[in-house]
């Protein structure tokens, strides 16, 4: 069962409201709220232990907050669950990467295409003939997707064989295959050169002409060019909200950085 639905209440393409997360003693995040426009890109920063994962967590329903709401356009979310972020048109990557060691790239590119499949699962063990069409559509979408990329002469590699940022691109692959009216992003950056990170930036930029995107970074040079809008916490509050560039001379900001280029 998917999670359940309020009224439509507002246009944002996600909003966190007045998210309070506590584990056990510990408050995680306190009265956080933000919101992603549609087509914009939304960046979340913060110093180390700010509360950025947790955010992340509780947007793709990894953690249930203790108080507050999550609304996906304009509709309140009960119990969502990752496995329901397909059908509410998200994806999403991961730090870990999550790619299943076992099965070729192209194979795991096209689990991210699950949503597009006509036959259910029980069409699929059966091997049911439209089944067989199913994975034909799949393996197109999956292989188009790695084109678009720039990997798709590694489709048929497993993902431990290659160096970890082609491991990135795999992964972002796997969210982009489902086409997704919101993607977010947990760390994109990390492991990337710089050369490779400018290139991620302008993958995400490019983006935006037909999805929202949830970015949770800590390299600021890549946060400052892409991001519309950024939010910024610290301790687990928000402490500023802004474009980058009223973010950037933010004195709030500038403290808790202590003084790093921001």
């Amino acid at each position: 069962m998917g999670p359940e639905l309020d009224d439509p209440v507002r246009t944002l393409d996600l909003e966190l409201r007045d998210i309070t997360v506590r584990f056990g003693g510990l408050v995680a995040l306190s009265d956080v709220t933000l919101g992603v426009s549609p087509r914009q890109v939304h960046g979340v920063i913060g110093p180390n232990g700010a509360g950025k994962t947790t955010v992340f967590n509780v947007a793709c329903g990894f953690v249930t907050p203790d108080e507050g709401d999550v609304v996906r356009s304009g509709r309140r979310l009960s119990k969502v669950r990752p496995h329901d972020l397909a059908g509410l048109g998200m994806a999403r990557t991961l730090q870990g990467l999550g790619l299943f060691d076992r099965v070729t790239v192209l194979e795991n590119v096209m689990t991210g295409a699950d949503r597009h499949a006509r036959a259910g699962f029980l069409s699929a063990l059966l091997a049911l003939p439209r089944s067989g069409a199913d994975e034909r559509d799949l393996r197109e979408r999956a292989m188009a997707t790695l084109d678009s990329l720039g990997i798709a002469q590694v489709a048929d590699y497993y993902p431990a064989s290659l160096p970890y940022p082609v491991r990135k691109r795999v992964a972002l692959a796997r969210a982009l295959v489902a086409e997704p009216e919101l993607l977010l992003l947990d760390e994109p950056a990390s492991g990337l050169s710089s050369d490779e990170m400018d290139e991620l930036g302008d993958l995400i930029t490019s983006l935006t002409d037909r999805m929202s995107v949830l970015l949770v970074e800590h390299h600021m040079d890549l946060v400052m060019r892409v991001c519309d809008e950024i939010t910024v916490l610290d301790f687990g509050k928000v402490i500023a909200r802004g474009t980058p560039d009223e973010v950037r001379s933010d004195p709030a900001v500038l403290d808790a950085y202590l003084g790093e280029d921001v």
